[in-house]
C-alpha cells in the first residue's frame, strides 16, 4: 500500500452515530479482530478481549442499562443543589453516552491485566510501581488494538464511534449482565455499523502547536 492511501484512511475515519439497517456478521467481526490482534503491546502482553454483540435487544438493554444510571446520577446531583449540572448531564450527555443504540452492533472492549516474564520475575519483587500501574499498562495495549479495528472497520466500508460513556456510568452493571470477569477492565465500547451519513471532519490542531522536534 502506498502511504498516501493509508494517510487517506486514516483522514477518511469519522465516529459515526448513525447506521443503515445492514447487519453485521460474525465473518465482519472476526476481520476486524484479526486487525486488532495486531497491534503491539507491552511485551507482547496483547492485554485486550473483545466482546461482539449481535443482538439488538441486548443492545438496547445496555443501553437502558446507561441510562438508568445517568438518572440516578442526576438525582444525586440535583439532592445537592446542583439542578442545572444535572440536568446538563441527561440532556447533553445522556444522548452521547447511549449513542450506540441504534448500531447492529456493539463491541465491548476489554483490558486484561498485564502480566511478563519481567513483571514476574524482576518489576513485582522490586516493588518497581504501585499494582494499580499494571492495570494501566492493559489499557495502554488494549487502545492500540482498538485503533487498528477502527481503521480497519473505515477501510472495508463500515464505521465505528468509540464511547467511554457507558464505562463512566454503569461499568459494573455491564458487566454483570455479560458476566465479565471482575479481572477484566472495561475499557470502553465501539458502535459498529454501515453508517447512513458522514460527519464532517472536525478540526484538529496544527501539527506545529503538537510537535517539538528535538535535534
Amino acid at each position: 500500500m502506498h502511504y498516501n492511501a493509508f494517510k487517506d484512511i486514516i483522514h477518511g475515519r469519522r465516529s459515526v452515530r448513525h447506521y443503515t439497517e445492514q447487519p453485521v456478521t460474525a465473518e465482519d467481526v472476526r476481520e476486524l479482530i484479526d486487525c486488532a490482534r495486531y497491534a503491539p503491546s507491552d511485551t507482547n502482553s496483547q492485554t485486550w478481549e473483545f466482546i461482539a454483540i449481535l443482538n439488538t435487544e441486548l443492545i438496547k438493554q445496555i443501553e437502558s442499562l446507561t441510562w438508568d444510571a445517568l438518572h440516578e446520577r442526576a438525582q444525586t446531583a440535583e439532592a445537592k443543589g446542583l439542578t442545572r449540572e444535572a440536568r446538563m448531564l441527561v440532556k447533553s450527555f445522556g444522548p452521547y453516552a447511549t449513542a450506540f443504540s441504534g448500531a447492529p452492533a456493539l463491541i465491548i472492549c476489554l483490558a486484561t491485566p498485564y502480566t511478563s516474564k519481567f513483571r514476574e520475575k524482576i518489576f513485582d519483587p522490586i516493588e518497581l510501581v504501585p499494582n494499580s500501574v499494571w492495570e494501566e499498562e492493559g489499557i495502554k495495549s488494549s487502545c492500540l488494538a482498538i485503533q487498528n479495528l477502527m481503521l480497519a472497520a473505515y477501510a472495508r466500508g463500515m464505521a465505528t464511534c468509540p464511547m467511554t460513556g457507558p464505562v463512566l456510568l454503569a461499568e459494573q452493571r455491564i458487566k454483570e449482565l455479560l458476566q465479565i470477569d471482575e479481572s477484566r477492565t472495561l475499557n470502553m465500547v465501539l458502535s459498529l455499523g454501515f453508517p447512513s451519513d458522514t460527519p464532517a471532519k472536525l478540526a484538529r490542531k496544527p501539527v506545529e502547536d503538537i510537535l517539538t522536534i528535538v535535534q
